[in-house]
């Protein structure tokens, strides 16, 4: 007799059998495979039939009672004699209670509640009126966490001089780029309040600037022979190939965002027209034309590679469950992997910008104005348009002035 099977006789997961069942049927509706599914299933059973010699009742499960399964030393049925279960063994048991959960077998998980109830209608407001993405929402939240214990509840109390001084502390704890992110969180935060009538106006003004050179440094981008050999480097993948070289052509030739790949839909591309929808910063819409190639790409992709899921998303994982990229950061990686296939040892940098800033870059040099390339950036001001001049060298060149050394006295 196989394991697998002896499994299934010493193993008695009772009432609980049925929902086994389910469990399994859902991760096919998922698309997993066959040996995966059996995987999640001998977790499910092995945890149902501890449930049962344990005494404990299917509506008492939560966190705590699927840590105690992890930790038992296993004298279960089937021959086991294990010290102690694997972290993947008990994750795939949290996940049947997780299913359990949905179908309301098993009671929710405890939803923490924060101390700080103003909180809840802030990020309401960020994410209805200030149009921030939910990665953005986050980080505000977490460094409102790390002030609000020093700077108090008594939002009707609030000062110049208290905001000052909490600003002050922090400058001592932490670095210029993150004490930049944690008083922009906190003016965002001193406004909503001003909005709502919560606090007196204008406390916002009273966070002093960190200062910084701002566009003191040269953009960070590959010359136009690299971009092509990191986007020929995807025809050494088995899989994923279509997929990731049509997010390698948005990155560098519409100079997209990482979000912005991260976030595409389906309805977002125009087949008739040949354009591309996005949603920027700020919820701003904006239509790009769709290069030949591009158009290409994403249709090799969505016919050859997609897999045949209901999701709205354009780009999915490989593997099962296929979803969407969960973070931004995903399309970066696909980026530095990229980079590392094409032999490219010691890039400027490895995240999805820097095909962006290759992309500003190669229309700059082949003669584009800094308005046309701001708008296809989708640049709130020429300003930040204007820092990839610095590296038009034939440009610069027409216009620099003789060294002074050179003149005669």
């Amino acid at each position: 007799m196989d394991a697998n099977n002896r499994n299934h006789r010493f193993l008695d997961p009772g009432s609980l059998s049925s929902w086994i069942e389910r469990f399994a049927a859902e991760l096919a509706a998922q698309r997993y495979t066959p040996l995966t599914i059996e995987g999640y299933t001998s977790s499910a059973r092995h945890f149902a039939a501890w449930l049962g010699s344990a005494g404990i009742s299917i509506d008492v499960i939560d966190d705590d009672v699927v840590r105690r399964f992890a930790e038992h030393r296993c004298r279960c049925p089937g021959g086991r004699q294990w010290l102690r279960i694997s972290p993947k063994y008990s994750r795939r048991a949290g996940r049947f209670v997780v299913f359990l959960q949905k179908a309301g077998i098993a009671r929710p998980p405890l939803k923490v509640t924060s101390p700080y109830p103003l909180l809840v209608d802030y990020q309401s407001w960020l994410r209805v009126h200030r149009g921030l993405s939910e990665r953005t929402i986050v980080r505000h939240l977490r460094d409102l966490h790390k002030l609000l214990p020093e700077l108090g509840t008594a939002t009707l109390d609030y000062d110049a001089a208290r905001v000052r001084n909490v600003v002050r502390e922090w400058r001592e704890r932490t670095g210029p780029a993150n004490l930049r992110t944690i008083t922009s969180a906190l003016r965002s935060y001193l406004r909503f309040l001003a909005g709502v009538g919560l606090c007196r106006p204008n406390l916002d003004h009273a966070i002093p600037p960190v200062l910084q050179w701002r566009l003191s440094s040269l953009p960070r981008y590959l010359a136009a022979a690299d971009v092509e050999r990191v986007i020929a480097s995807c025809d050494q993948l088995t899989r994923g190939r279509l997929r990731d070289r049509a997010i390698l052509l948005l990155l560098a030739r519409l100079g997209l965002r990482a979000g912005d790949v991260a976030g595409l839909r389906l309805s977002d591309i125009e087949w008739t027209s040949g354009m591309l929808r996005l949603s920027g910063k700020a919820r701003r819409q904006v239509r790009l034309p769709l290069p030949q190639d591009v158009g290409d790409a994403l249709l090799a992709y969505i016919e050859q590679e997609r897999p045949r899921v209901h999701q709205e998303a354009v780009f999915l994982t490989m593997i099962a469950p296929y979803q969407s990229f969960a973070q931004s950061s995903h399309i970066s990686t696909i980026v530095a992997l990229a980079l590392k296939r094409a032999g490219i040892s010691d890039p400027p940098s490895t995240g999805a910008c820097l095909l962006r800033h290759s992309a500003a870059t190669t229309m700059l040099r082949s003669g584009a104005t800094l308005e046309a390339v701001g708008t296809v950036l989708r640049h709130r001001s020429l300003d930040m348009t204007a820092h990839y001049a610095k590296v038009d060298v034939a440009m610069l060149e027409q216009i620099a002035q003789p060294w002074p050394g050179e003149l005669p006295c």
